[in-house]
């Protein structure tokens, strides 16, 4: 059995080893993602829209129906960001997407 290094964790209170430490704050950085319906969402998901849009600054109404394709997680459960022709950065609300 090969010797590990022990770091203490601040959380806790207590010294763990220190690949236990680095899989406990991998799994909390992990952000979990879910569209209007419970659906859970990932980088690279295509999801439509189930309501009509209108998009801040560009002008333009995004429709109900809307197909939006590779989607990026931001790391805030209630936004995603993707693009569509002639928007440039354009994140939207989980609230108002389901999953295809």
């Amino acid at each position: 059995m090969p010797d590990e290094d022990y770091v203490y964790d601040e959380d806790s209170g207590e010294w763990v080893p220190g690949s236990q430490l680095a899989a406990q704050q991998e799994a909390g950085d992990t952000v979990e993602v879910r569209d209007a319906v419970g659906n859970l969402l990932a980088d690279g998901d295509q999801v439509t829209l189930i309501k009509d849009l209108e998009v801040k600054g560009a002008g333009q109404t995004l429709k109900r129906g809307t197909l939006i394709k590779s989607i990026r997680l931001t790391g805030d459960p209630q936004e995603i960001d993707c693009r569509y022709e002639g928007i440039r950065g354009l994140v939207l609300r989980a609230e108002f997407v389901r999953k295809r």
